[in-house]
C-alpha cells in the first residue's frame, strides 16, 4: 500500500487537537456496538451480496484448512450467550459465525470510517474492524487465530484491498457533509476541523504538517531529541531486558522480539523505551528524533489483530480493559505486530546508535518508510508514515546512555511532532 503524495496540504494549528488523546475505539463502547448493530441490520434486512474476491479467497481459506476452520468456528460459539456481550438482552449475537462475519465485512469494505450519533453519544469507530472482531479476539480461539501466520497473511491481502478503496476517490465520499461523513454536523461536534481538499480518506490522514505550525526543537542542539510522532505518552521503561515474556499482564519489552532478532538488536540490552500512541485522529507521519545517518530501516511483517489475554484464558472483556481498548496492549504489540523499524547511528556521541519503531495497530498496520539505509537525516526530517489511523511507536536508546526529560505518562494532552521529548547528557 505505497504510494506517492501530492501537494502538502495547510491545516492551521488550532484545528488540530480537539480529539480527544489516545482515543481508539470510542470512548463509550455502546457507540461501537450501535454502530455494529447498523452494520448488522443493514445485512440482515438487504441479503449477503455476492463477497469481494479478497473476502471470497478468505472464505475459501477457512472452509479447507481444518486448522483455521476449527479456530473460526470455535471463536463465535466461545462469545458468551449473555447480554454484555449481545446485540439485545435476549442474548442475540450481533455477528452470530464466520460465514455472518465475512458478510459484515464485504459491506464495511466499501465504506469509510464514519462518525455515530448514538444515544450514547458522538463517536467515531476509527477502526471497524476491530469493531467486528472486538470480542472473538479475547477468546482462546481468537487469541489463536489471529496469531496463525496464514491467517495474518490472509488478513494483509484483506487490509490491502481496503487500503486501495481508502486511496481511490470513492471513499472521499465520507470525508463529505452528510450526516456520518467526517465533515458533517455529528462530525464537527467532535473534531471540529471543516476542511476540504482531500483526493482520499488515506490522502487525508497522511496529510503533512506545517512547518511553522510544528517547529523543530532546537534544531542546532543535538542533545534535545525530537518528538517523532503527533502522539500521548504511553509509557518510559529503563534497563529493558533483551528477552522478557511481553505476553504477560506487565508487559514487559522484549527488545530481540521487538526489533526482529536484527543484527543491531543485541546492542540495545539494557535499554531505554520510550512509548507513546496515536490516535485515529492524530497526525501520522513520522520525523527523524535526531539527525544522524540511517543504518538499517526495513519494515517487519506480524500480526494484525492480536490481543494478549491478560485475564486468565479466554476473558473476552480484555478488549473493554479501560475506554481506549487495545492501546492499553502497547507493550504485547511492540513485539507482534507489523511494524517499521529504524536505525539511526546519531551525530551526537552520546546517543551513538539508536532505533524508531512504527508499531501497527490492528487495520492500522501499513508502515512506509521514506528513507533509505546510509541517507543523513536532520531532525525533524520525515522518515515515513502509517496509512489510515492511528498506532504506536517506541524510541530505543542504548545502555549508558543519559537520556531523561520524558513526558509523564498519563497526561491527556498529546506531545506535538518535533517537540522536545528528552534531552541527552554527556557522559
Amino acid at each position: 500500500m505505497v504510494h506517492q503524495h501530492g501537494d502538502e496540504h495547510q491545516i492551521p494549528d488550532e484545528h488540530r487537537n480537539h480529539q480527544k488523546p489516545g482515543a481508539w475505539l470510542p470512548a463509550d463502547h455502546r457507540v461501537q456496538h450501535e454502530w455494529l448493530s447498523r452494520q448488522v441490520d443493514h445485512v440482515d434486512k438487504h441479503g449477503a451480496e455476492a463477497l469481494v474476491p479478497v473476502l471470497q479467497e478468505f472464505k475459501d481459506l477457512i472452509e479447507t484448512n481444518t486448522r483455521i476452520y476449527m479456530y473460526f468456528t470455535q471463536m463465535w460459539e466461545e462469545v458468551p450467550q449473555k447480554p454484555k456481550y449481545a446485540k439485545d438482552p435476549t442474548g442475540k449475537k450481533q455477528i452470530r459465525d464466520y460465514v455472518h462475519m465475512l458478510d459484515i465485512l464485504n459491506h464495511v469494505l466499501t465504506k469509510g470510517p464514519e462518525w455515530t450519533d448514538a444515544a450514547a453519544g458522538v463517536g467515531m469507530v476509527g477502526v471497524p474492524m476491530v469493531g467486528i472482531f472486538d470480542y472473538v479476539m479475547g477468546t482462546p480461539s481468537g487469541h489463536a487465530a489471529f496469531l496463525d501466520p496464514d491467517v495474518n497473511k490472509m488478513l494483509k491481502k484483506v487490509l490491502n484491498e481496503w487500503g486501495k478503496f481508502l486511496q481511490s476517490p470513492d471513499s472521499a465520499y465520507v470525508l463529505g457533509d452528510h450526516t456520518e461523513g467526517w465533515f458533517g454536523e455529528t462530525a464537527n461536534k467532535d473534531i471540529m476541523q471543516k476542511y476540504y481538499g482531500y483526493t482520499s480518506w488515506d490522502d487525508f490522514f497522511t496529510r503533512r504538517v506545517h512547518e511553522e505550525a510544528r517547529p523543530v526543537a532546537s534544531p542546532d542542539d543535538n542533545s534535545v531529541i525530537a518528538n517523532c510522532c503527533e502522539s500521548k505518552v504511553y509509557n518510559v521503561a529503563r534497563d529493558c531486558q533483551l528477552r522478557a515474556k511481553f505476553f504477560i499482564k506487565g508487559q514487559p519489552y522484549s527488545i530481540l522480539d521487538m526489533l526482529a532478532h536484527d543484527r543491531l538488536a543485541s546492542k540495545f540490552a539494557g535499554a531505554t523505551i520510550y512509548q507513546a500512541f496515536l490516535s485515529a485522529l492524530s497526525y501520522h507521519r513520522w520525523h527523524a528524533p535526531v539527525s544522524g545517518k540511517i543504518v538499517r530501516a526495513f519494515v517487519q511483517d506480524g500480526t494484525y489483530f492480536s490481543e494478549p489475554l491478560f485475564e486468565g484464558i479466554g476473558d473476552p472483556t480484555v478488549h473493554e480493559i479501560d475506554s481506549h481498548g487495545i492501546s492499553v496492549a502497547q507493550g504485547y504489540l511492540t513485539a507482534l505486530a507489523t511494524r517499521a523499524i529504524v536505525f539511526i547511528e546519531a551525530d551526537n556521541k552520546d546517543i551513538g546508535l539508536m532505533a524508531f519503531i512504527g508499531v501497527g495497530m490492528d487495520e492500522v498496520s501499513t508502515c512506509e518508510i521514506t528513507v533509505k539505509d546510509g541517507k543523513h537525516v536532520k531532525k525533524g526530517d520525515q522518515l515515513g508514515m502509517f496509512h489510515f489511523g492511528g498506532s504506536s511507536h517506541c524510541l530505543l536508546f542504548r545502555k549508558g546512555v543519559k537520556v531523561d526529560g520524558f513526558p509523564e505518562a498519563g497526561r491527556s494532552a498529546n506531545v506535538p511532532v518535533r517537540s522536545k521529548v528528552a534531552v541527552v547528557h554527556s557522559s
